[in-house]
Protein backbone atom coordinates (compact mmCIF):
# COMPACT_ATOMS: atom_id res chain seq x y z
CA UNK A 1 0.00 0.00 0.00
CA UNK A 2 1.60 3.39 -1.14
CA UNK A 3 2.57 5.49 2.10
CA UNK A 4 -0.07 8.98 2.09
CA UNK A 5 1.10 11.88 0.36
CA UNK A 6 1.86 14.19 3.75
CA UNK A 7 2.63 17.41 1.00
CA UNK A 8 -0.90 17.10 0.71
CA UNK A 9 -1.50 17.79 4.60
CA UNK A 10 0.66 20.37 4.77
CA UNK A 11 -0.68 22.75 1.92
CA UNK A 12 -4.18 21.96 4.01
CA UNK A 13 -2.96 23.24 6.67
CA UNK A 14 -0.46 26.45 5.28
CA UNK A 15 -4.20 27.38 3.00
CA UNK A 16 -6.61 26.82 6.40
CA UNK A 17 -4.30 29.16 8.45
CA UNK A 18 -4.50 31.66 5.79
CA UNK A 19 -8.48 31.67 4.88
CA UNK A 20 -9.45 31.21 8.86
CA UNK A 21 -6.51 34.18 9.92
CA UNK A 22 -8.69 36.66 6.77
CA UNK A 23 -12.05 35.40 7.50
CA UNK A 24 -14.95 35.31 9.60
CA UNK A 25 -15.13 31.60 10.44
CA UNK A 26 -19.09 31.40 9.15
CA UNK A 27 -17.69 32.94 6.00
CA UNK A 28 -14.40 30.51 5.29
CA UNK A 29 -15.09 27.80 2.31
CA UNK A 30 -13.60 24.53 2.26
CA UNK A 31 -13.76 24.63 -1.75
CA UNK A 32 -11.62 28.08 -1.49
CA UNK A 33 -9.16 26.19 1.23
CA UNK A 34 -8.72 23.06 -1.36
CA UNK A 35 -8.47 25.49 -4.30
CA UNK A 36 -5.83 27.83 -2.56
CA UNK A 37 -3.85 24.53 -1.28
CA UNK A 38 -4.14 22.61 -4.99
CA UNK A 39 -6.01 19.46 -3.60
CA UNK A 40 -9.29 17.80 -4.31
CA UNK A 41 -12.02 18.24 -1.88
CA UNK A 42 -11.77 14.31 -2.50
CA UNK A 43 -8.53 14.56 -0.94
CA UNK A 44 -9.56 17.01 1.90
CA UNK A 45 -12.32 14.31 2.97
CA UNK A 46 -9.80 11.57 2.76
CA UNK A 47 -8.15 13.50 6.53
CA UNK A 48 -10.75 15.93 7.39
CA UNK A 49 -14.74 15.50 8.40
CA UNK A 50 -15.34 18.99 7.83
CA UNK A 51 -14.35 22.97 8.96
CA UNK A 52 -14.64 22.13 12.71
CA UNK A 53 -11.58 19.51 12.55
CA UNK A 54 -9.27 21.43 10.72
CA UNK A 55 -10.05 24.06 12.76
CA UNK A 56 -9.11 21.94 15.78
CA UNK A 57 -6.10 20.15 13.95
CA UNK A 58 -4.66 23.85 13.15
CA UNK A 59 -4.97 24.70 17.12
CA UNK A 60 -4.51 21.49 18.39
CA UNK A 61 -0.32 21.80 19.04
CA UNK A 62 -0.92 25.24 20.73
CA UNK A 63 -3.95 23.39 23.31
CA UNK A 64 -1.30 20.85 23.75
CA UNK A 65 1.42 23.62 25.09
CA UNK A 66 -0.95 25.33 27.20
CA UNK A 67 -1.42 22.21 29.20
CA UNK A 68 2.12 21.41 29.40
CA UNK A 69 2.59 24.61 30.34
CA UNK A 70 0.01 24.86 33.16
CA UNK A 71 0.79 21.33 34.27
CA UNK A 72 4.43 21.69 34.45
CA UNK A 73 3.41 24.47 37.11
CA UNK A 74 1.02 22.22 38.86
CA UNK A 75 3.15 19.22 39.12
CA UNK A 76 5.59 20.85 41.78
CA UNK A 77 4.47 19.41 45.16
CA UNK A 78 3.39 21.98 46.93
CA UNK A 79 3.24 19.63 50.17
CA UNK A 80 7.63 19.62 50.08
CA UNK A 81 7.94 23.28 48.95
CA UNK A 82 9.67 25.18 51.58
CA UNK A 83 8.22 29.30 51.90
CA UNK A 84 10.57 31.55 49.79
CA UNK A 85 9.79 28.62 46.99
CA UNK A 86 6.36 29.33 46.92
CA UNK A 87 6.74 32.65 47.08
CA UNK A 88 9.28 32.71 44.03
CA UNK A 89 6.23 31.04 41.91
CA UNK A 90 4.32 34.32 41.89
CA UNK A 91 7.22 36.38 41.81
CA UNK A 92 7.00 37.87 38.18
CA UNK A 93 10.37 38.23 37.40
CA UNK A 94 11.84 39.23 33.97
CA UNK A 95 12.56 35.70 33.52
CA UNK A 96 9.05 34.32 34.45
CA UNK A 97 7.17 37.18 32.37
CA UNK A 98 9.66 35.83 29.27
CA UNK A 99 8.85 32.67 29.66
CA UNK A 100 5.36 33.43 29.21
CA UNK A 101 5.74 35.65 26.27
CA UNK A 102 7.95 33.48 24.44
CA UNK A 103 5.71 30.13 25.03
CA UNK A 104 2.83 32.46 23.11
CA UNK A 105 5.37 33.77 20.52
CA UNK A 106 6.94 30.64 19.60
CA UNK A 107 3.32 29.31 18.72
CA UNK A 108 1.87 33.20 17.51
CA UNK A 109 -0.18 31.58 14.64
CA UNK A 110 -1.75 28.99 16.88
CA UNK A 111 -3.02 31.73 19.85
CA UNK A 112 -3.57 34.51 17.02
CA UNK A 113 -6.30 31.79 15.74
CA UNK A 114 -7.55 31.34 19.46
CA UNK A 115 -7.82 35.23 20.21
CA UNK A 116 -8.62 36.63 17.42
CA UNK A 117 -10.89 33.93 14.65
CA UNK A 118 -12.21 31.85 16.85
CA UNK A 119 -15.39 33.37 16.90
CA UNK A 120 -18.53 30.78 15.93
CA UNK A 121 -15.79 27.91 16.97
CA UNK A 122 -15.75 25.82 19.89
CA UNK A 123 -12.47 28.02 21.27
CA UNK A 124 -14.88 31.63 21.04
CA UNK A 125 -14.61 31.76 24.54
CA UNK A 126 -11.12 31.17 24.55
CA UNK A 127 -9.86 33.68 27.18
CA UNK A 128 -12.46 33.14 29.54
CA UNK A 129 -12.07 28.89 29.11
CA UNK A 130 -8.37 29.37 29.59
CA UNK A 131 -8.45 31.38 32.61
CA UNK A 132 -11.14 29.37 34.08
CA UNK A 133 -8.06 26.53 34.05
CA UNK A 134 -5.58 28.66 35.40
CA UNK A 135 -8.02 30.05 38.56
CA UNK A 136 -9.08 26.40 39.28
CA UNK A 137 -5.11 25.46 39.44
CA UNK A 138 -4.19 28.43 41.08
CA UNK A 139 -6.57 28.41 43.77
CA UNK A 140 -5.79 25.12 44.67
CA UNK A 141 -2.11 26.49 45.30
CA UNK A 142 -4.14 29.49 47.40
CA UNK A 143 -5.67 26.78 49.66
CA UNK A 144 -2.16 25.11 50.49
CA UNK A 145 -0.56 28.61 51.17
CA UNK A 146 -3.50 29.42 53.64
CA UNK A 147 -3.35 25.61 55.04
CA UNK A 148 0.20 26.34 55.88
CA UNK A 149 -0.22 29.74 57.17
CA UNK A 150 1.52 31.94 54.67
CA UNK A 151 -1.22 33.70 53.81
CA UNK A 152 -3.62 35.71 56.67
CA UNK A 153 -6.33 35.00 54.45
CA UNK A 154 -7.91 33.06 51.80
CA UNK A 155 -8.36 35.34 48.82
CA UNK A 156 -12.13 34.04 47.21
CA UNK A 157 -12.23 32.28 43.69
CA UNK A 158 -14.60 34.24 41.83
CA UNK A 159 -11.64 37.30 42.40
CA UNK A 160 -8.79 35.68 41.82
CA UNK A 161 -10.45 34.44 38.40
CA UNK A 162 -11.10 37.98 37.79
CA UNK A 163 -7.78 39.22 38.96
CA UNK A 164 -6.25 36.26 36.47
CA UNK A 165 -8.48 37.71 33.58
CA UNK A 166 -7.19 40.88 34.05
CA UNK A 167 -3.24 39.43 34.10
CA UNK A 168 -3.91 37.23 31.20
CA UNK A 169 -5.91 39.60 28.94
CA UNK A 170 -3.08 42.05 28.93
CA UNK A 171 -0.39 39.57 28.72
CA UNK A 172 -2.46 38.31 25.44
CA UNK A 173 -2.69 41.62 24.34
CA UNK A 174 0.37 42.39 22.05
CA UNK A 175 -0.49 38.96 20.56
CA UNK A 176 -3.77 40.02 19.65
CA UNK A 177 -2.58 43.59 17.87
CA UNK A 178 0.50 41.54 15.98
CA UNK A 179 3.23 43.26 18.08
CA UNK A 180 6.79 41.71 18.04
CA UNK A 181 7.90 39.59 20.01
CA UNK A 182 10.67 42.60 21.27
CA UNK A 183 7.46 44.97 21.87
CA UNK A 184 6.04 41.65 23.60
CA UNK A 185 9.07 41.89 26.41
CA UNK A 186 8.95 45.31 26.80
CA UNK A 187 5.39 44.98 27.82
CA UNK A 188 5.53 42.29 29.91
CA UNK A 189 8.06 43.82 31.97
CA UNK A 190 5.67 46.92 32.62
CA UNK A 191 2.96 44.08 33.30
CA UNK A 192 4.61 43.25 36.22
CA UNK A 193 5.22 46.50 37.96
CA UNK A 194 1.11 46.43 37.82
CA UNK A 195 0.47 42.69 39.16
CA UNK A 196 2.52 42.09 42.68
CA UNK A 197 0.98 38.46 43.28
CA UNK A 198 2.46 38.51 46.41
CA UNK A 199 1.20 41.21 47.72
CA UNK A 200 -2.50 40.55 46.81
CA UNK A 201 -2.17 36.96 47.67
CA UNK A 202 -0.40 38.27 51.03
CA UNK A 203 2.82 36.97 51.43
Amino acid sequence: MANPDKSIDLKILRSAKEEFSSKPYEQVSLRDICAKAGVTTGAFYNRYKGKEELFDALVAQTLELIQEFSGKREAVSYAHLDEDTLRRIWDLTPETQADIINMFYDNYDGFRLLLCHSSGTKYENFLHDFVTDVTARSYRFMQEAYKRGMTSALIEEEELHMLLTAYYSTMFEPVAHGLSREKALQHSETVAKLFDWTAVLGF
